[in-house]
């Protein structure tokens, strides 16, 4: 099984930063994409960023040129930079590892979620 625990969220003033953290465990072979979602109250989850495992990029067009997603591929870990942070970001953040691990499939595994609040 594969572990994903997320770090960082908070409470912050519009235009601040927050960077956020996911850190993966277990018996992990191999991880894929990593990305980070998010879901406010009464809307459905959605993509903020993903990374692959070579390094290559995606982000919702909500997002670009404010939010940086990186990844250490040998601490399993992906980063979402948040910076210029407007009160519509606010929503609970779920990582999200594209993972093998017991077996030879790779699966979705999920975080239990970090609250990010933007007062404005």
């Amino acid at each position: 099984q594969v572990q994903l625990v997320e770090s960082g969220g908070g409470l912050v003033q519009a235009g601040g930063s927050l960077r956020l953290s996911c850190a993966a465990s277990g018996s992990i072979f191999s991880i894929n994409a990593m990305g980070w979602y998010r879901q406010a109250p009464g809307k459905q989850r959605e993509l903020v960023a993903a990374i692959t495992s070579g390094g290559s990029t995606n982000y919702a067009d909500s997002v670009k040129g404010r939010f940086t997603i990186s990844r250490d591929n040998a601490k399993n870990t992906v980063y979402l930079q948040m910076n210029s942070l407007k009160p519509e970001d606010t929503a609970v953040y779920y990582c999200k590892a594209t993972a093998q691990a017991m077996g030879p499939l790779f699966r979705d595994y999920w975080g239990q979620g970090t609250q990010v609040t933007v007062s404005s």
